[in-house]
């Protein structure tokens, strides 16, 4: 190669980054889907809380949302700059109802990010601005776990009109769009505004402008809303599928 070439180029970028930093599950499998709904400039930087040897249940949601490990995650992260950090977990974040959705905030700002949301917090950011009450639920969970959200959709006074739950304890993201697709539009309910599909772990971003159309009414899931709340924080649009939610400002 011609070095002395270079002399007479001029180089532009990389383009400047953004960050988010991420506190995901230990079990998370779905970093590839997170990607797509951000935009070129943003990155992820990801920190997991510790390996607990139990199924996706109440139990589990209760260790993956340990404060400790949430202080410890949030500053595994912060040497990047991140300009918000995000905890990536429904059932973590809706466990501990509204109050403890919002102390989860707190321990990560308290940790020295510069913002913070949860997948949880975000959902009831989505209900509020889009003016929801009544919604329809798919989860992959075991029923208690899947009721335990019900318990939080009602904090929010939101109705929860029908529900469907696969009942799994892990490999969630094994799931197939079909199996998705199918149960989305049986739980859906006639007089419910929007359906909410639980869990970062689940694969669901081909799905949802089809399901939308299908449906007419927004189709709202965990990872999208997760990064919509944390593009919002750094004034970035929405990137991605989902018609209602790429108009909330």
């Amino acid at each position: 190669m011609d070095f002395a070439a270079l002399d007479s180029l001029e180089f532009e970028g990389p383009l400047a980054q953004r960050g988010i930093g991420i506190i995901a599950p230990f079990d998370m499998a779905l970093e590839r889907e997170l990607w797509r709904w951000v935009p070129m400039e943003v990155s992820l930087h990801l920190a997991r809380t510790p390996y607990e040897p139990v199924p996706v249940c109440m139990q589990m949601a209760h260790l993956v949302s340990n404060s400790q490990h949430l202080t410890a995650a949030t500053r595994d992260v912060l040497h990047v700059e991140p300009e918000v950090v995000a905890y990536l977990c429904t059932s973590g974040s809706f466990v501990n109802g509204v109050d403890g959705e919002r102390s989860m905030r707190k321990v990560i700002c308290d940790a020295g990010a510069p913002d913070s949301v949860t997948t949880s917090g975000a959902l009831a950011e989505v209900f509020e601005q889009l003016n929801i009450s009544r919604v329809s639920v798919l989860t992959p969970y075991v029923e208690d776990l899947t009721l335990k959200l019900h318990e939080y959709l009602d904090e929010l006074g939101v109705n929860t009109m029908s529900s469907d739950h696969l009942g799994l304890g892990g490999g969630i993201w094994k799931v197939s769009y079909r199996t998705i697709a199918e149960r989305i539009l049986a739980a859906d309910h006639k007089d419910s505004e929007a359906i909410f599909v639980s869990c970062t772990n689940l694969p669901t971003y081909d799905v949802i402008e089809p399901l939308e159309r299908a449906l007419g009414k927004p189709v709202l899931t965990a990872n999208q809303l997760t990064m919509w709340a944390s593009l919002k924080r750094m004034n970035l649009p929405v990137v991605g599928p989902g018609k209602w939610l790429r108009e909330v400002t």
